[in-house]
Order: C-alpha cells, then structure tokens, then sequence
C-alpha cells in the first residue's frame, strides 16, 4: 500500500469515527462538569447519560465512533493507568499488607466465580464483577471486560458491573469508618481495611482522610497496590480466555498491558517528569470517562433490567465477602 493511499484511508477513519467519538466526549464532558460543581462520581454520570443518548449507537453516524471510544479509547486509559504506580510506593507498605492485598485479590475471584456458579450465573460474569469489586471498581471492570469472551450480553454485563461497583463503593466510603471505628485499631491497620476493601481510589482517599492524615496516607498506598493487581490478574485472563479471542491478538500479551507495565517501571525509576506525569494522568482519565460514556451509549435500559436480582446479589456478597476477609486480616493482626 502507497503513503498516499494509507494517507486516504487514515482520513476515511477519522471522517467514520469522528462523529462517534465527539459524542462520547461531549458526554463525558457534561458528566465531569456535574461531579466537579454537584458531587457525585464521574463515572457514575458518564454512564447514566450516556444511556440516555442509546439511541446514537443504534443508527446514523455516530455508531462506528461509539465502538471505537468503548473499546479503543478504553485500551489506552487502561494502559496509562500504570503512571499512577511505583514498585517505591508498594513496597513502603511493608510484606503484610502485600501479602494481605494479593492474598484478597485471588480469593475474592474464586469467591466469584464460585458464587456466580452457585447462582446460575456465568464464569465470566462472576470473574468481572469480582475483579472489580477485588481491583479498583470501574477501572478493573472496564479493563477485565476487554479480555473477556464477548458474549450476546457481554456490554450489559460490564454496565452493570460499573454502575454496581460505583454505588457500592460510594455506600463503604460513608459506612466503613463506621464499622472499623468500633474495633477500636489504629491508623496505620484502619487505613489498611480501607485501602484494601472500598473499590474506588476517590472513595477511598474520601474514606481515609476523613479519618486522619495517617490513615489517608496508608489507604491510599494499600489501594494503589490493589492497583498493582490490574496487571497480573489480566494477563492471566487474557491467555485463560485466549481460545475466545479472535487472531493473533488472542495469542499474545495485549499492547495495553505492555503500556501499563512499562509506564509503572518508569515511573518507579523516576524517569518521567512529573510534568509528563500529570499530563498523562489527566489523558488516561479523560480517556476512561470517554470510554465509559460510549458504553452507556450502548446500553438500554430494558437490557439493564433483565439483568436481574442474582447479578446485584452477587456482587453485593462479593463486596461483603472481601470486606469481612480483610477485617478479620487486620483484627487478627492486632
């Protein structure tokens, strides 16, 4: 193929896509505008009014860019989400904490899958919203879903997922400091208990400082290692659920976990400036808000109802589950 014709047919992708993707963004500027002056997780926003636009991905032009921002764009904020992670930071942590995170990573995934089973549900569906709940909420849910086996309900599947783990997430940022307080621990353990349990990094910063500086700190650093996690536990879904996968792509390590991995060495090398840091923070950010809201473009809200109360049931035990298992971690520790 020519420069000249690779040239054209860059252009007819851009002129296909372009009226999708400006959508999503324009969602997900509206979704930004209401968190930042009303409250409220952006995510959350992104994806109720991105429903509210379904609509767009059903006819006319915009459905080619739709596609593009819900799983293209996706990959890419995936992939940089690795600049918020250092080996430094992880390890100032101490061996417990590790032990402990990665320890209810892996078992609230099995948990999952066993429930999920129990339930009637799909293996998959029971390894996503696990993986959220165990990871880092929407991010994980967004991310696990790409190496997922695309099934009939497969876009539903991860709406739900986002949308439950956000609600849950803002209900252990307000009900959690409640709960710990009781057992009467110290900074440090209760940061560890939050850090390790709520699912979002916003709500665990919220969660933690409202307690004390120390326990902020301790938080964050713990959610920042359920972070971490993102990367192996994807990888080793991507080559379980590889003969689901389609082409080569299927057969080798996705380019957007190469991202990850490599931008989390850099940055523990201290080669980025921050400068770049913060630049990219705010892309990946962007990126995951644009993302999310084209995936609400492609979700009804009949498909959501048929999701059912077992789906809500699950990933609330799930919740459930990891939140009583890293209590009795930390209690015991004391």
């Amino acid at each position: 193929m020519s420069i000249g014709s690779r040239g054209l047919g860059a252009v007819a992708a851009v002129r296909n896509y372009f009226p999708g993707v400006l959508a999503s963004l324009i969602v997900a500027i509206a979704a930004t505008f209401l968190s930042e002056h009303y409250g409220g997780p952006v995510m959350l926003f992104a994806l109720l009014l991105g429903m509210a636009f379904y609509f767009l991905s059903q006819e006319g032009r915009c459905i080619a860019g739709i596609g593009f921002a819900s799983k293209s764009i996706l990959r890419v904020a995936v992939g940089l989400l690795g600049a918020q992670i250092t080996i430094a930071e992880i390890m100032k942590l101490g061996a417990a904490p590790v032990v402990t995170v990665i320890g209810a990573v892996i078992l609230t995934i099995l948990f999952g899958v066993l429930a999920a089973r129990i339930m009637g549900l799909s293996r998959p569906f029971g390894i996503l919203t696990a993986g959220a709940v165990a990871i880092c909420g929407a991010s994980a849910a967004l991310a696990i879903s790409s190496v997922l086996p695309k099934g009939e309900n497969h876009e539903r599947d991860t709406v739900f997922t986002v949308i439950g783990v956000t609600a849950l997430s803002t209900i252990a940022m307000i009900v959690y400091p409640l709960i710990i307080a009781l057992f009467h621990l110290d900074h440090a353990a209760v940061g560890v208990f939050l850090g390790g349990t709520i699912h979002d990094v916003a709500q665990v910063v919220g969660a933690g400082f409202s307690v004390s500086d120390e326990t902020g700190n301790v938080a964050t650093f713990t959610k920042l290692l359920r972070v971490a996690m993102l990367l192996p536990v994807v990888v080793t879904l991507s080559y379980v659920f590889r003969a689901h996968n389609v082409g080569k792509a299927g057969r080798q390590l996705p380019g957007f976990l190469v991202v990850f991995a490599a931008l989390v060495v850099l940055n523990s090398m201290g080669i980025i400036p921050e400068s770049v840091l913060a630049v990219i923070k705010n892309v990946s950010r962007w990126c995951l808000v644009t993302a999310i809201a084209a995936l609400g473009m492609k979700t009804s809200l009949k498909a959501m109802a048929d999701v059912g109360g077992r789906a809500i049931a699950l990933i609330v035990a799930e919740t459930v589950f990891l939140a009583i298992l890293v209590l009795v971690v930390v209690v015991w520790k004391v």
